[in-house]
């Protein structure tokens, strides 16, 4: 049962149905935990879901449900790590940490193509052998990079040098200002914000909606790709209040063009 907070029944909050979610998973693991070897969640916001948000209450009961069954805790943090959500990993807002965890894009500020998979000593031990048996020596070619590496360290020197996180927390605000035009428009349901991203449903009964409004919004000089009736913004980290306020006007103008 997914976590979604628009799956909110009359009188739930979100953390009411992060709770329910959890209960549904507890009841799967009971029948089904020796076949599972690992559960994968994108913490916090379920982005191709449509921008799903869900409560940090729904990381804590999953992880004490892997620990209870022995089985690992994937969080993949591509789109939703290094600052996007209000701190720099996702899963610190639950106060866990997970077994394994996917990083990109925004660990190299998206100069380079890099990914890393972050794990525990205890799961980095199990396969640190000389022993080609049993040692883990998968490689390729790419492996390693050192010009995405050096991007990647770069970046992170400026998240400290800048205070990143903090600055992302002042935009985060200036994010909720220029949205509440938006969620006064009489077509706009579900309004919605986690840290830098903002996500929205718009009614519409025509199934061209996302062509359409995509040709509109580039229009008014705005890249928006919307997922179904959903509209989201996920700016990047240099955006000023005048800049966001302009996104918010001209998101809105693009959605009086297209409906």
């Amino acid at each position: 049962e997914s976590p979604d907070a628009r799956r909110a029944e009359a009188g739930e909050t979100a953390r009411e149905v992060a709770l329910r979610a959890a209960k549904s998973l507890e009841k799967y693991l009971v029948e089904c935990h020796e076949e599972i070897a690992a559960l994968i969640v994108e913490p916090l916001i379920q982005c191709a879901a449509g921008m799903a948000m869900h409560d940090a209450e729904y990381l804590k009961q999953i992880r004490l449900l892997c620990d209870r069954f022995d089985v690992h805790l994937i969080a993949d943090e591509i789109a939703v790590g290094c600052g996007r959500t209000g701190t720099f990993f996702a899963c610190e807002q639950a106060s866990i940490w997970p077994d394994f965890m996917c990083l990109s894009k925004g660990i190299s500020g998206g100069y380079l193509p890099l990914s890393l998979v972050l794990t525990t000593d205890s799961i980095y031990q199990a396969f640190y052998d000389d022993s080609i048996s049993h040692g883990f020596l998968h490689s390729h070619s790419y492996t390693g990079n050192a010009l995405a590496c050096a991007a990647a360290l770069a970046t992170l020197e400026l998240f400290e040098r800048d205070n990143v996180i903090a600055a992302n927390q002042l935009r985060a605000v200036w994010m909720t200002d220029a949205a509440r035009t938006i969620s006064a428009h009489p077509r706009v349901r579900n309004m919605r914000q986690c840290g830098m991203v903002v996500a929205f449903e718009v009614e519409s009964q025509n199934a061209s909606f996302p062509q359409r409004f995509f040709r509109a919004a580039l229009d008014n000089q705005i890249l928006l790709r919307p997922i179904g009736q959903t509209v989201y913004w996920m700016p990047p980290y240099i955006l000023d209040q005048s800049n966001m306020a302009w996104l918010g006007a001209q998101t809105l103008a693009a959605l009086d063009q297209t409906i």
